[in-house]
């Protein structure tokens, strides 16, 4: 067996991955100890250990991988008539319109059950066709294929280092989008987090520890689209990075888009959705983005989830090493990032296979969460805004 194989294997299984990535009764699967290696490729240059970056919730919140269950519980793989299919229940809009997906009046008592007796009779194209049309995620298995971010030159060039001076805000929330903030900021820029108080990062509602690591380098600044567009649009303009994963059309209703705002030479847009530009509707979290890439481990009894919403560490990671490349490029650029390809990327590394014995498992560690806090504040952030706003000689 080839020393590398076995490396990867070793550290797939010491870090924790093999913990998130098993039968519901424990059993590791090593068929993905690739990807770990490859995160590390593009982790390790931005001053990450792609490891922390890929089990820190779990880490933090003690879950583990239980098969066709995510770590989170909130996904489920489910066999259809004609393949598999990937479900997302987190929301509780997604269980209000479940009857329509199913197509029935009764009460649905037991929703994954209700589900998974309906999506066994049917073809998965059809049910995950019906899901999208009412804004519930679900993906075909391996629907999506391996392809790079898009990059679009939009503004003059102008190379700026990853410091103190370089502006990053983050416009998104929950885990791929505020993962790249946070990687930024560790390298040393400033990052402010901008939160709408009428719509809070969904994170909050989870674990506290989570949202710290994913938020705490970063500068709060409250701020709603419509409420407080002029504020938020004359912070946009003198920003380097920007970093969105809303639904465009909300951006463009504001004008806080990327074509809105008044360019910036250098600047780097950044815009993280779950299946790209020609999909700009489509919802997608970390697990069914993972299914729709093909991004799952294998059993006996058929495909297993990969890690912890693995597709969405795995954009973060794939959008800052991005926002780095463009910046030694001069920047000016806008950045898609889709997180079904990011999976179907890392899905196309070669599979490992299993230990020809028993090795010692791992279990995911939560990150350090002792890194000092930023104290500066909103009103410090407008002060920087109107310094900037300023014209130069």
């Amino acid at each position: 067996m080839p020393t590398d194989e076995t490396t990867m294997r070793d550290r797939w299984a010491a870090g924790g991955m093999a913990r998130l990535t098993c039968t519901d009764d424990g059993a590791p699967d090593f068929s993905r100890a690739a990807v770990l290696t490859e995160a590390d490729r593009l982790a390790r240059p931005l001053g990450h250990d792609a490891n922390t970056l890929l089990t820190g919730r779990s880490g933090t919140t003690g879950r583990r991988g239980h098969g066709r269950v995510s770590v989170g519980g909130s996904s489920r793989l489910l066999r259809a008539a004609d393949g598999w299919i990937g479900v997302t229940l987190s929301r509780s809009i997604d269980l209000d319109s479940l009857p329509a997906l199913l197509e029935t009046s009764e009460p649905i008592i037991d929703p994954w059950t209700a589900l998974a007796h309906a999506v066994r009779v049917r073809g998965a194209s059809e049910i995950v066709e019906r899901a999208q049309l009412l804004g519930i995620p679900a993906a075909e298995l391996r629907a999506a294929a391996a392809a790079p971010p898009r990059l679009v030159h939009k503004w003059p060039r102008r190379q700026r280092p990853i410091d103190s001076d370089l502006l990053v805000v983050d416009l998104s929330s929950m885990w791929a989008g505020p993962l790249c903030g946070h990687i930024l900021a560790g390298l040393g820029a400033t990052v402010v987090k901008v939160e709408s108080p009428l719509r809070p990062d969904g994170t909050r509602a989870g674990d506290p520890d989570f949202f710290r690591w994913m938020n705490g380098l970063k500068l709060p600044y409250s701020a709603d689209l419509y409420a407080d567009g002029a504020r938020l649009g004359r912070l946009l303009d003198v920003a380097d990075v920007v970093i969105e994963a809303s639904r465009p059309r909300a951006l463009v209703q504001a004008r806080l888009d990327a074509h809105s705002r008044t360019g910036r030479p250098g600047r780097v847009w950044v815009r993280i959705t779950g299946y790209g530009p020609d999909h700009p509707m489509r919802v997608a979290f970390g697990d069914d983005a993972a299914v729709a890439g093909g991004l799952v481990g294998r059993s006996p009894g058929g495909p297993i989830f990969c890690g912890d919403a693995i597709a969405d560490p795995l954009t973060g990671i794939t959008a800052a090493h991005e926002v780095a490349e463009s910046l030694i490029r001069g920047g000016g650029e806008i950045i898609d990032v889709a997180m079904a390809d990011v999976a179907a990327t890392f899905a196309a590394l070669p599979a490992v296979t299993d230990p020809p014995r028993p090795v010692e498992i791992g279990e995911p560690c939560p990150p350090d969460l002792d890194a000092p806090q930023p104290l500066l504040d909103a009103e410090w952030v407008d002060r920087l805004v109107a310094a900037r706003s300023e014209p130069t000689c």
